[in-house]
């Protein structure tokens, strides 16, 4: 059984990832400076659940900050990987605080390159996102599309990273996976998205905020999968990009009814004009994930939705006061 190091461990998809490491009989040491980009609750909650498992160890700290990885490389045994999930994610509060992406995504993904050329690690994984496809991709999306054309800081602080993973591949033979998120959702989400967000609206009767005409879609892919096809991709070797997710594209106004037949609720529309930082739709070409991983999502978009429903139900307690920015 293997050590890794996850950082962002209390996010939503770094949590679960540990999770599933776990339950397979690996350590992990998990690091996050549990930042407020969103309600620092949801981090908490899901951080609370994996300080109860056996095999995991908790740093907070930044990896922006050189000195805290070379803390955590001086304590603890050798890892067998890093798996690089620690982010600041957010189309539209990229435009707003574009150095503090810079500082997380492109810095600290340096500092953590610069820790496995130091301690002989052979395997990165960095996640990216589905934003680096810019406006004019083709539908499904395959990893050989243009992605040098971001429409906003967070995408071009992700394509930025994913270059100094090639040249330290180039430089010092690391092995790199790639793997490139569409929209995730399922349990404890992050609270600024649309699944979370529609979820506790309905649910309290507030007003659903939407964007434009609400034709605008997204290929969903549940968290679960999504961490599976993460640790699938500790394997490749050499320097790989992976898109995962994205199979199941529904607009959000379908989205919506599904929703509120779920919930057993009709939502109170409340429409704002289209925001130009936002891409009209997504969808992943997942050939390659397929070919080289044998990876492909086990959980439909009707089930996943009602798993977060009766997640947001269990937890309403709490969840319908977590704040969503």
């Amino acid at each position: 059984m293997a050590n890794y190091l996850v950082t962002g461990a209390a996010g939503f998809i770094g949590s679960r990832l540990t999770e599933m490491l776990i339950e397979q009989g690996h350590t992990v040491t998990g690091v996050d400076n549990l930042n407020n980009a969103y309600d620092v609750h949801m981090k908490e909650y899901r951080l609370w659940k994996l300080q109860d498992l056996d095999g995991f160890t908790f740093q907070k700290l930044d990896i922006s900050e050189r000195s805290n990885v070379e803390t955590v490389e001086r304590s603890s045994v050798p890892f067998e990987a890093v798996i690089n999930l620690a982010a600041r994610a957010g189309v539209r509060e990229s435009v707003e605080n574009p150095g503090v992406f810079l500082e997380t995504n492109v810095i600290g993904t340096l500092n953590l390159l610069e820790m496995c050329r130091r301690n002989g690690i052979r395997k990165f994984i960095l996640a990216s996102t589905s934003s680096i496809y810019g406006a004019n991709a083709p539908l499904p999306t395959p990893e050989t599309a243009d992605s040098d054309h971001p429409l906003q800081p967070y995408a071009a602080s992700k394509k930025a990273a994913e270059v100094l993973c090639h040249a330290y591949h180039s430089l010092y033979d690391i092995d790199v996976s790639v793997v490139v998120y569409f929209t995730v959702y399922g349990p404890a989400g992050r609270p600024d998205m649309s699944m979370f967000r529609f979820t506790r609206w309905i649910s309290e009767s507030e007003p659903v905020r939407i964007y434009g005409d609400g034709e605008q879609s997204r290929g969903f892919t549940y968290v679960d999968d999504i961490a599976r096809g993460t640790i699938l991709a500790l394997k490749p070797p050499g320097y790989e990009i992976i898109n995962l997710g994205g199979h199941e594209v529904i607009t959000m106004n379908a989205l919506i009814a599904l929703l509120e037949k779920r919930i057993g609720k009709k939502a109170i529309l409340e429409t704002h004009p289209p925001n130009p930082a936002d891409m009209l739709t997504s969808q992943a070409d997942v050939t390659k994930a397929r070919n080289l991983l044998g990876w492909q999502p086990q959980v439909g978009l009707e089930e996943g939705v009602s798993r977060m429903v009766d997640w947001y139900n269990a937890e309403r307690e709490w969840a319908k006061n977590i704040s969503m920015g």
